[in-house]
């Protein structure tokens, strides 16, 4: 049912895995023939010029604060000009400005996403997810983790559709791994192992930093590099400074260049407290990297242990330090796990088996409005 308008609505375009998800979607999406737009709430950021090279068409509303009935109502507003026949929101924010706003403007057909299991939320955010569920026709999460979650917190577990989420092959690396370490400022000796992840606590990236203080011990090759930024930086940085590790822990900040990263990384080290289906273990997996993840329901969907990487306790910071000296020390073994997650990833993940689940997804809830 190409044909129909479906607008997407999340808060924000910046390099994170929900963005880079509803990215991915849009453009497969506009490339089969469905007429698709995208609305961020607050700005725009990287995916948007993906967007725009895709062809999809982009709003940003310009939301200033966290409750902004002004960018409610311009969000009204565009939708009653757009006059979609189904809006899709990702994340909080939107799927709460979303909903309600997509309900003022009396789209026929409202989706929502859940992206993580989220124990931060108070209770009146849990009663606002239940209230909005009986006004939405779907909620699509990217593991049975999440759904699990939010059905153990009252909504209807009828209303769950499971999609995981997609990885693209990873692209060929042109640049040398001898090059790649000059640009860090690495010694050609050096061991990669890579973190791809906001600096929010969720991440328990203090975690990282702990297990590579203990492989400092054992190796003197051993060098962290943690691609991401937030409000956690300035205070992990000093952190290293105070237990000496700063000659082994490297912050890069926010980088478009991860497939190169990858493709010259040992590991992948993965320590959040809790997840979705993160995107991070999917494209080390599409590399062929293997991966040391904390054991959580979305990383027990994606490594194998054992087959594709190992999972370790949430915490376990000497099981992350174990394990990455195995993968170091026993190349064999770390090029036998990156080549079965390369295939698992190829085999399970693929953006056209998520793009046929989505498009499958919007006919059956369109049809049912005809």
């Amino acid at each position: 049912m190409p044909a129909a308008k479906i607008v997407h609505i999340i808060p924000t375009l910046v390099r994170g895995g929900a963005e880079k998800q509803l990215a991915l979607l849009a453009a497969g999406l506009r490339a089969a023939g469905w007429n698709v737009e995208v609305c961020a709430l607050t700005h725009g950021g990287p995916w948007a010029a993906y967007l725009e090279q895709a062809g999809v068409p982009y709003t940003v509303l310009g939301k200033r604060f966290k409750v902004d009935p002004l960018a409610w109502w311009r969000l009204v507003r565009y939708l009653r000009r757009a006059r979609p026949q189904l809006v899709q929101t990702w994340l909080f924010a939107a799927n709460s400005y979303g909903r309600t706003a997509a309900l003022a403007a009396e789209v026929p057909v409202i989706v929502a996403s859940e992206r993580s299991s989220d124990p931060w939320k108070a209770s009146h955010e849990f009663a606002l997810d239940r209230w909005l569920a009986r006004y939405t026709q779907r909620i699509v999460v990217n593991s049975s983790g999440v759904r699990d979650f939010y059905v153990e917190h009252g909504l209807p577990a009828e209303k769950f559709t499971i999609i995981p989420n997609a990885v693209e092959p990873a692209p060929p690396c042109a640049m040398p791994r001898a090059e790649l370490l000059r640009s860090l400022g690495l010694p050609a000796e050096a061991k990669i192992i890579l973190a791809v992840n906001r600096l929010w606590p969720q991440k328990r990236v203090q975690d990282l930093i702990w297990a590579a203080d203990l492989l400092k011990v054992v190796r003197d090759d051993v060098h962290l590099l943690i691609v991401g930024e937030g409000p956690q930086r300035a205070r992990l940085e000093r952190f290293c400074r105070q237990i000496e590790v700063q000659d082994r822990v490297h912050f890069l900040g926010d980088r478009p260049d991860v497939p190169q990263l990858l493709a010259h990384s040992e590991l992948l080290w993965l320590a959040s407290g809790y997840e979705g289906l993160p995107n991070a273990v999917l494209e080390a997996m599409a590399a062929g990297v293997p991966v040391v993840a904390t054991d959580l329901p979305g990383t027990r969907d994606l490594v194998v242990p054992g087959v594709t990487g190992y999972l370790v306790p949430v915490g376990d910071r000497a099981g992350l330090a174990r394990e990455a000296l195995r993968l170091i020390e026993t190349p064999e073994l770390a090029r036998r796990l990156g080549q079965a997650a390369r295939e698992r990833a190829a085999r399970h993940f693929s953006l056209q088996a998520m793009l046929e689940r989505y498009a499958t997804l919007y006919s059956d809830l369109l049809r049912s409005i005809d």
